[in-house]
């Protein structure tokens, strides 16, 4: 008679699905309660598994929540919209790329980045701290968008090369999608539309 024990699939899944659990738990669970209103236990309990092995995979709920933000803050389709950016030569495309990439991001990442950090955010230091830096890249690459529609000499006569990132930030900025489309309910094709003509308008000579 075979003597070995029998493992269930939730008890002999590698450490990469353990941490896919707590983090898709976690998800749910931030949604539908709130980041203050969810315990690391109950995390652990509705991924099937016990709190020390939560902390061990992924860490604290400041962890936790942080890792959930990582992938909307390192999304490679960024990297791959600004190389378009700057490989285009007309202004117009040059805005209405920026403005399909800036919507593609915020559509992929809508439930948590609007239905959690831009509702209720959490005070934690260290969801902070990754907040901070997203904002900061966010800056950094619209400043990149901006330098390109300036060497492209396409600016209004009365738009400053030094204002060409203020008025890309007040049109493509994450306030414009959290107001468009989450305090308004546009549908993102229609903000996606209304940005990049709003923001053409703004800056080029002609639109």
């Amino acid at each position: 008679m075979n003597s070995r024990k029998y493992h269930s699939p939730r008890r002999t899944h590698s450490a990469a699905a353990t941490r896919e659990a707590i983090l898709g738990n976690a998800h749910a669970l931030f949604l539908e309660r709130g980041y203050a209103g969810v315990t690391v236990g109950e995390i652990a309990e509705a991924a099937n598994i016990a709190v020390p092995t939560v902390y061990a995979s992924v860490g604290n709920k400041p962890s936790i929540l942080t890792a959930l933000l990582e992938p909307a803050i390192s999304d490679p389709a960024i990297a791959r919209n600004l190389a378009a950016v700057e490989a285009s030569d007309d202004p117009r495309s040059v805005i209405e790329l920026t403005a399909e990439g800036t919507r593609q991001t915020h559509e992929r990442h809508w439930d948590l980045v609007y239905g959690l950090f831009y509702r209720n955010p959490p005070g934690e230091p260290a969801v902070q701290a990754v907040l901070n830096r997203g904002a900061d890249d966010y800056v950094q690459a619209l400043t990149r968008v901006a330098a390109r529609l300036v060497a492209l000499d396409g600016l209004r006569t009365d738009v400053p090369p030094s204002e060409v990132l203020d008025v890309l930030f007040f049109y493509l900025g994450p306030h414009a999608w959290m107001t468009l489309v989450g305090e308004r309910a546009w549908s993102f094709d229609r903000a996606e539309a209304w940005i990049a003509q709003s923001a053409c308008q703004a800056l080029l000579k002609t639109c």
